[in-house]
């Protein structure tokens, strides 16, 4: 776990306007530390191995930003926030894989942020009623796989999953768009206390940062890389629900979506999910324990004993046994089975009834 003035160079970082989560990561990387980049006054160094602009080279040399951090510092131990910098043990491991995860993360709560199940609910600000009754009775319906929720404290969709996985005592975390010295909107307050008590709240964004609505879009890949699976109940066309889609689909995470009618402008979105391949249609709790292999099955190892694979194909199988999928990239480098035979050896398995092909280029066995 980095220390305390490590913690503070870390936050520095993220404060100089133009560094990116990305330009942050490398910089770290290459210097071995953040304060390490911090002592660095060599200029020319740091624009022509880094890259850096004008302005960021002058805020690392005159440690313009560092007595912010400090004093951000100050405020999560006052208030009990936990500041999660990637090497923490309670950063969210699936997002710290994603490109562009945040440098430093702030959470108040007591949920483990790396349960082995986590769902992101999200949706339109305006659902109907119906859209609300299945959310709800979802959320019922998967509480006996011990499940870590997250979604954004909106009005609509995320408000109702927040409510009622509080009101079940069911862990779920509220990412948002500003830092944790307030709550927006207000009038979640009430319910973001209590979810702290059993769930809690995340940001990327120092205290004293307003709602933006750049902030958004930003607020939402978080959602989608912390998670395991995106479920999106009702939705337009465009939007924050269709951007956290957008991010799962790149992030190879599962998504679903909840089919409505042709006509209906809050199922637009889902439906156009659904025909694009983006996302697989969801009815019940019942079709998404399905398609993450939730389910009690037998053994795919017990199953191949019946059926003659290939090398190729046993070693496709060897290294799916026990995994809830893998990305097609990941099956490539692993079995180094070459990219012009993969696709036959995947086929041949799925006639053979032991594959299943999931969202996102990703495979499990049956």
């Amino acid at each position: 776990m980095a220390s305390k003035e490590e913690i503070i160079y870390t936050i520095a970082l993220r404060l100089i306007a133009r560094v990116g989560n990305g330009q942050a990561a490398d910089l770290i990387q290459y210097f071995g530390s953040a304060k390490a980049l911090f002592d660095c006054k060599d200029a020319k160094l740091l624009q022509a191995e880094c890259k850096l602009k004008p302005s960021a080279i002058k805020a690392i040399v005159n440690q313009t930003t560092v007595e912010q951090a400090a004093k951000e510092w100050d405020f999560c131990q006052k208030f009990n926030i936990s500041i999660l910098t990637k090497d923490h043990a309670d950063y969210p491991k699936r997002l710290r894989n994603c490109h562009d995860a945040p440098t430093v993360l702030f959470f108040k709560g007591k949920a483990n942020l790396n349960m082995a199940k986590v769902v992101a609910i999200v949706g339109t600000r305006k659902p109907t009623e119906q859209g609300k009754i299945f959310c709800e009775r979802l959320i019922e319906d998967l509480a006996s796989y011990n499940i870590l929720y997250a979604s954004g404290l909106a009005y609509g969709i995320d408000i109702t999953a927040h409510k009622k996985a509080t009101d079940l005592g069911i862990p779920n975390v509220g990412v948002v768009a500003h830092g944790l010295d307030t709550i927006y909107p207000p009038k979640h307050k009430p319910l973001a206390q209590r979810m702290v008590s059993n769930g809690g709240i995340l940001t990327e964004f120092v205290s004293e940062t307003p709602p933006l609505g750049k902030h958004f879009p930003m607020r939402n890949r978080i959602i989608a890389g912390m998670a395991d699976a995106v479920i999106v109940i009702e939705t337009a066309e465009r939007g924050g629900s269709m951007i956290t889609a957008h991010f799962a689909n790149e992030f190879n995470k599962d998504v679903f979506a909840v089919p409505g009618r042709i006509n209906d402008p809050y199922s637009k979105g889902c439906n156009h999910l659904i025909k694009t391949h983006r996302a697989s249609l969801v009815q019940s709790a019942a079709d998404i324990a399905y398609i993450m292999n939730w389910e009690k099955q037998k053994k795919s190892v017990q199953k191949q004993l019946f059926v003659d694979l290939s090398p190729d194909e046993q070693r496709l199988v060897d290294l799916l046994v026990g995994e809830e999928g893998i990305h097609l990239d990941t099956i490539i480098t692993q079995t180094q089975i070459s990219t012009s035979k993969i696709a036959a050896v995947l086929l041949e398995l799925e006639f053979k009834g032991m594959l299943r092909a999931l969202p996102g280029k990703r495979f499990r066995l049956i």
